[in-house]
């Protein structure tokens, strides 16, 4: 299994003292250049959060088109769409057209989405679910009806009237292959049992809304090792993906112990929308203790591709420097590397 690592960027922005970041515009035009400074370090992918009413990034198809402008090489990614908010044939044309720009590097992460500030948020974009379905539900409606759009089926009629014919229509333009990376964001080991279903890669990230007692790592690793089992039993033909986000923060200057030094190095446990979740811990300090605790974790051996989250609020140098010690003397220790020859 050949390994991969990316960034993955919530896009914050604030107009405060410290902050790179003080527009929507900052945000955005920072994402694209630090995605130009992984491929130059030889990181394989460039992935965005999507937040609605939040000041982060929300719109992600302009901005992986213009990313897909900018780089050659890169993947580009979301982790994750919340499809509650989608018209699902509408993305499904802003998403083939976002890969066709990037020459087939889409890697597009989707889910129910997480928990947020706003109060049913999607019902303001005027999304509502039917009597008896709940949000979850229409998510994964949407979600069907997206994959069905991508992979060329009819979606419309032709008006007779002014055609002659009737016949059915498919989403334009179409992208081959992507299809096959459509990822799924699941926070359970019985949802990513169930994106093996659909076929859909896994996104796992660094919160998972259960808890057995077993640390972070083992319990993301079990969710993998279902995964992987239920893509069998499903029968399907082509080898998944599947990725997991780490918080990675290493101090190698005293700026970086300034900021992070006394970060809290455990996982968390508390309640989430009134579920008991583990949260994953934050690897902060010298890079070679880093670099052996992840490899020593469970999940990070079982993944295909690791996503470090940034501190995007800190610019693009800073965050360039950060992942520049990820691949030189962090990644290498879980099998990574950048000889792809």
């Amino acid at each position: 299994m050949t390994k991969k690592i990316g960034f993955l960027s919530f896009g914050h922005w604030r107009n405060v003292a410290g902050s790179q970041t003080r527009t929507a515009a900052d945000s955005l035009l920072q994402t694209i250049e630090l995605a130009e400074a992984a491929e130059e370090l030889g990181v394989d992918g460039a992935f965005v959060r999507v937040h609605h009413f939040e000041r982060q990034l929300a719109s992600p198809f302009p901005l992986l088109s213009a990313i897909a402008a900018r780089t050659r090489r890169i993947e580009i990614g979301t982790g994750v769409i919340d499809m509650r908010y989608e018209n699902p044939l509408y993305m499904a044309e802003e998403a083939a057209a976002a890969d066709l720009i990037s020459g087939g590097r889409l890697q597009l992460g989707v889910s129910r989405g997480s928990p947020e500030t706003v109060l049913n948020g999607a019902y303001t974009f005027g999304y509502v679910p039917p009597e008896g379905k709940t949000a979850a539900d229409l998510a994964r409606e949407k979600t069907a009806i997206f994959l069905q759009a991508i992979e060329g089926a009819a979606v419309a009629r032709t008006d007779p009237a002014r055609t002659g014919v009737s016949g059915g229509l498919a989403i334009q333009p179409q992208s081959p292959g992507l299809r096959e990376r459509i990822w799924w964001g699941a926070g359970t080991r019985q949802t990513a049992q169930w994106a093996a279903a659909q076929g859909m890669n896994l996104q796992s990230s660094t919160l998972l809304s259960e808890d057995t007692g077993v640390p972070f790592d083992q319990l993301q690793a079990e969710q993998i090792r279902l995964y992987h089992q239920a893509w069998k039993e499903a029968g399907q033909e082509r080898e998944p993906r599947v990725s997991i986000s780490r918080s990675v923060l290493p101090i190698t200057e005293e700026i970086d112990r300034i900021y992070f030094g006394d970060q809290e190095n455990e996982d968390q446990v508390g309640l989430l929308e009134g579920v008991r979740s583990r949260f994953g811990r934050t690897y902060a300090g010298e890079p070679d203790r880093i670099a052996a605790e992840l490899a020593a974790d469970e999940a990070v051996r079982a993944a295909d591709t690791v996503l470090f989250t940034v501190p995007n609020q800190l610019g693009v140098a800073y965050n360039a420097r950060i992942l520049e010690t990820i691949v030189k003397h962090i990644a290498p220790a879980f099998g990574w590397h950048t000889d792809r020859s």
